[in-house]
């Protein structure tokens, strides 16, 4: 399955959620503060940039934000909210699109850099990441630590959400380092509709996402469990890793 075959007008159409889940604002405020910290006055370029969940309100906070984005219905949704003038966006690939300028900052948000299936791919993300940075730039992405501890020997599928109208389940190639996240949700109004969205992602180990970021010459400056820079533990669910591109 092909990343815009994923991402098509009945995925943008639902995607938002204004106010709630990863819209609300107990999710979004900490990470844009992060983030324009980060950028420390300069320009922010957004991988993946989506539907402007992260990239319109630091765009309101006064830092200069450029998009990549491969999906077509995901960018006509940003573009209902932000104009080109505003937020320039390049279609393409983030593991090889390149956006004009430079820029302080890089970001992948929410587990992006997953859904490159391969380990070249999300290697060159790295490597594309520095092309656009000035030196000393910074390169921060937040991702799900893989959590295996859950998958018994033998089984290949886990249940990680269940709710009214909603059940999720993983299911796991762990020779490949693939899960693929099925997104079922059922109407209750009678028809007995159900619809089934499915995502495959390429899971990376903290250390793994270090080496990654040093054949891009790179270094780990910091890695938090929440944009709000919670200690990172062994229990830690997810990372906020900021990665410091080398000052010459």
């Amino acid at each position: 399955m092909r990343q815009d075959e994923i991402w098509d007008d009945d995925t943008a159409e639902r995607y938002d959620t204004p106010g709630e889940g990863m819209f609300a604002a107990a999710v979004v405020d900490p990470a844009v503060a992060r983030l324009a910290s980060l950028a420390a006055g300069g320009a922010a370029l957004e991988f993946a940039i989506g539907t402007g969940r992260i990239a319109v309100p630091l765009h309101a906070a006064g830092v200069p934000v450029t998009g990549i984005e491969l999906s077509g219905p995901m960018l006509a949704r940003l573009r209902s909210k932000a104009e080109e003038s505003e937020i320039p966006v390049v279609v393409g690939d983030m593991a090889h699109a390149t956006a004009p300028g430079e820029y302080n900052l890089v970001y992948l948000v929410f587990n992006t850099i997953s859904n490159l299936l391969t380990q070249p791919e999300q290697v060159a993300c790295f490597r594309n990441a520095a092309r656009h940075l000035v030196p000393g730039g910074r390169f921060v992405v937040e991702l799900e630590v893989p959590d295996l501890r859950r998958l018994p020997p033998g089984q290949t599928a886990v249940v990680f959400g269940s709710e009214p109208g909603y059940l999720g389940l993983d299911t796991f190639d762990v020779l490949n380092q693939r899960i693929v996240s099925h997104h079922f949700t059922f109407d209750f109004d009678g028809t007995r509709h159900a619809r089934l969205g499915r995502s495959p992602h390429r899971y990376i180990w903290p250390s793994e996402l270090d080496l990654m970021g040093q054949l891009a010459g790179f270094t780990l400056e910091s890695r938090d469990a929440d944009w709000s820079g919670a200690e990172f533990t062994g229990e830690s669910r997810s990372h906020v890793s900021v990665y410091r591109l080398a000052s010459s």
